[in-house]
């Protein structure tokens, strides 16, 4: 594990993969998700980084072993992004699973060097009245300080088994505040529109969804692929919001500039 100590003050600790200098994936896990949870993604870097590209896996502010100086909003966030991009002094591709993808789209301009932008099933368009209005639900009902019902209702929709897991965890209900950019983030890019948050987007644009998808993903990423300058929607194996490591490392390794296979 490597710190990363931000300009606001926030600490941020993340797993590092592979030679230092090399072209970088950095991976932006949507909420709930954890380093020491996600084996997924850990293999999928270590895959990477047999291959010589770095991959820098961060646990989110306020979550794992990763600090917030204040308040975890959006903007810490991606200020968190930028930072940890910008010390690999190399290309970068970030890769956003779940709700961590709008906050990729919006890190993306903040990337000096960015290689590639891969967004793995993003929930955008998927909520009946709009990530707005989903939010203000759930946003009342954490400023209220009813943080177990801030949790029911972001969860709306999803498994139930997915909210008895969370449930278990022992930093339930408050696992919710580390949830906030995830929200503001969902609802800023549904409010501003796909295209306007990716036209300062030149790199590819990567829009993927496991053969087993669950209901409005697959259109999402076409969506998502069409109004990007250089975009393509792909469906890549797994399941249940999650990817299977070698395919993925695979996929990723002809992303990046001068890698293998390039």
């Amino acid at each position: 594990m490597t710190w990363l100590a931000t300009n606001r003050g926030d600490h941020v600790a993340y797993d590092d993969f592979g030679p230092a200098g090399a072209p970088s994936v950095l991976f932006i896990s949507g909420a709930g998700d954890t380093r020491a949870g996600d084996t997924d993604t850990h293999e999928t870097a270590e895959r990477l980084a047999e291959q010589g590209i770095r991959s820098l896996y961060a646990d989110r502010l306020g979550r794992g072993e990763s600090t917030a100086s204040g308040a975890i909003g959006l903007d810490a966030q991606v200020d968190a992004i930028a930072e940890l991009a910008a010390s690999t002094q190399a290309p970068v591709t970030l890769v956003g699973h779940s709700s961590g993808c709008p906050i990729a789209m919006l890190a993306a301009s903040r990337i000096s060097e960015l290689a590639g932008l891969v967004l793995w099933e993003a929930p955008l368009g998927l909520f009946p009245q709009g990530a707005p209005a989903w939010w203000a639900h759930v946003r009342a009902a954490i400023d209220d300080g009813a943080l177990e019902t801030a949790v029911e209702r972001y969860m709306d929709g999803m498994p139930p088994e997915w909210i008895e897991e969370l449930k278990t965890s022992p930093s339930y209900p408050e696992l919710v505040l580390s949830w906030i950019p995830d929200g503001e983030a969902l609802t800023l890019v549904e409010q501003r529109g796909y295209r306007d948050v990716l036209s300062t987007t030149s790199a590819p644009v990567l829009a993927l969804t496991a053969t087993e998808a669950f209901p409005g993903m697959a259109e999402t990423a076409s969506e998502l692929a069409e109004a990007a300058a250089h975009g393509t929607a792909e469906q890549l194996l797994g399941s249940d919001h999650s990817w299977d490591p070698n395919t993925m490392a695979e996929r990723l390794m002809r992303l990046q500039p001068e890698s293998p296979g390039n």
